[in-house]
């Protein structure tokens, strides 16, 4: 409907004199107004529209304001300086607005868009167990995996396992050592998780390998971590892949047919200096090794090759330097520019009683995210993860995390879900059930504030797949959240007396519980019916 509406003032605005004799009109867009605007869109068209008109935007915007308020769907419509445009909808047009605005035909994500995006994240060496940045790309990279796919955009998960290399030699070492109740070497794997697991070491297997079995015992470990953490990726794909399938060598004959690559100091390597990296990159050691990066190149046209369009790669703090590189990989191969992202989140500091929490004695240099999530909660640190841009640290305060009151975000918005689940089972016990309304009721002006903001669902999880960070449906949820409240405190919901009016705002009810729920979903966190 809010489609409609926008093409139906656009239509107006473009056939209306005062605007006819120009070719070409910038297009309406809506945005959400700010919360000190009582309206339920904003515009900045006249703005836009300025520079084409050589007018002014602010008598752009009073001749445009005028011309859209005589719309039915449109109550009132406002300009303000320096040209903002300000409509409220008619209060039949909001609710059946709101109702719209719901997703629809999730099954068939995918059908929608001729892109197919892979994103592939946490990816961590197979040598410990998962730590708490891990878990931050991990609710990144799935709540944008499940906002892509709810809006009908194809999007694969892909978790790389680097099981190749000599880190299984050092990990045997250091399971060795642990076996023997000693120290691991120096350059090891120092955590105590290997004591625990030198006891499931097999009768009779071969030292030599002591590394792959630990190895692959680990990777378990890791699986079950993003299994409880209700991650789920299409694919989990090993290097080893690459290696039996004589894909670094391909590569490399590639890169060297297009004359791409050039040898120096008996080593391969790839001139990513001049696509702005810092300096040229080996590909291949003066022994004869391949390098790793020779390794994500290969992975990368594999992704291609797989039918992939976009690939957007989550990395952690430490990976700065990749980006410049890959992308100047990705432009050797042949690609296009934009078909590759990388994102970058940055590092997590758990917060408790106002201190850094420093380590964990068991993963050795880091705080594993089972214990992460032992502590606070899968919800928790889903919604916390979920909450803050990938590019700015985030302080993790476990006090709050643990806390069940409204300073809790996510308890905050949980208990919206389950707050309402409450009103229906008591609406049911005196013969109310939502439905879907033909006509509103008496909607105050909490009810109202509630309706418009959940016009901007859709166009939140766009912004999200836009700006490539989830937070943005975080704030939404607990504004949402926070409207509900205002709205539960001053609006009696179930009136006996005034059957209209509950049926109503049972009808608003309903659409904010599939709202939140839906949003809960999508960044990895239960909505309870009972809190």
């Amino acid at each position: 409907m809010l489609s409609n509406l926008r093409n139906k003032i656009q239509d107006r605005l473009t056939k209306d004199p005062y605007f006819a004799e120009f070719d070409i009109l910038p297009q309406v867009e809506f945005a959400p107004p700010p919360s000190h605007i009582d309206a339920d869109i904003s515009l900045v068209w006249a703005m836009a529209c300025a520079k084409a008109l050589r007018k002014n935007p602010l008598d752009i915007a009073k001749k445009a304001a005028k011309v859209i308020e005589q719309l039915d769907e449109v109550a009132q419509c406002d300009f303000l300086a320096p040209g903002f445009i300000n409509i409220k909808l008619d209060d039949t047009f909001l609710v059946e607005a709101a109702r719209d605005r719901r997703l629809k035909n999730r099954e068939t994500a995918g059908t929608q868009s001729k892109e197919k995006i892979l994103i592939e994240f946490v990816s961590a060496n197979p040598t410990g167990p998962l730590h708490v940045a891990s878990g931050r790309g991990a609710s990144l990279g799935d709540s944008l995996v499940k906002i892509h796919r709810a809006l009908g955009i194809a999007c694969d998960a892909e978790y790389y396992i680097n099981d190749a290399g000599n880190q299984a030699q050092l990990l045997g070492e250091s399971l060795k050592a642990r076996a023997q109740g000693k120290e691991p070497p120096e350059n090891g794997y120092h955590g105590e998780y290997l004591i625990d697991l030198a006891k499931r070491i097999p009768e009779g297997l071969p030292e030599s390998e002591y590394g792959r079995f630990a190895m692959e015992e680990i990777i378990k470990t890791q699986q079950e971590d993003m299994k409880a953490f209700d991650v789920e990726f299409t694919r989990w794909f090993r290097e080893s892949e690459l290696h039996k399938e004589k894909a670094l060598d391909k590569i490399l004959d590639l890169l060297k047919k297009q004359n791409k690559v050039y040898e120096k100091d008996g080593a391969v390597w790839l001139g990513t200096s001049a696509d702005h990296d810092d300096k040229d990159r080996v590909l291949v050691r003066a022994d004869g090794r391949p390098t790793y990066f020779l390794a994500d190149i290969a992975y990368h046209k594999n992704k291609y090759d797989r039918g992939y369009t976009k690939l957007i790669d989550i990395l952690g703090a430490d990976h700065h330097g990749y980006v410049p590189r890959m992308e100047a990989a990705v432009k050797a191969l042949g690609k296009e520019p934009h078909s590759f992202k990388a994102i970058i989140h940055q590092l997590v500091h758990l917060i408790e009683n106002g201190e850094k929490v420093k380590m964990s004695k068991r993963a050795g240099t880091f705080i594993t995210l089972r214990d992460l999530t032992q502590d606070v909660g899968r919800d928790a640190c889903r919604f916390f993860f979920a909450g803050r841009t990938p590019n700015a640290h985030l302080n993790f305060d476990l006090n709050i995390a643990k806390k069940r009151s409204n300073e809790n975000p996510v308890f905050y918005v949980q208990y919206v879900h389950a707050r309402i689940c409450s009103i229906f089972n008591t609406a049911k016990e005196k013969g109310f059930e939502p439905l879907a309304m033909t006509e509103p009721g008496n909607i105050s002006k909490q009810e109202r504030a509630l309706l418009s903001k959940m016009l901007w669902f859709k166009k939140t999880l766009e912004t999200c797949v836009k700006d490539l960070s989830p937070h943005h449906l975080t704030s939404y949820l607990t504004e949402l959240a926070s409207l509900f409240h205002a709205f539960y405190d001053s609006s009696r919901v179930i009136d006996e007396a005034d059957e209209k009016t509950t049926r109503s705002r049972l009808f608003t009810c309903q659409l904010v519980q599939e709202r939140i729920a839906k949003g809960l979903e999508l960044i990895g966190v239960s909505a309870p019916e009972h809190m």
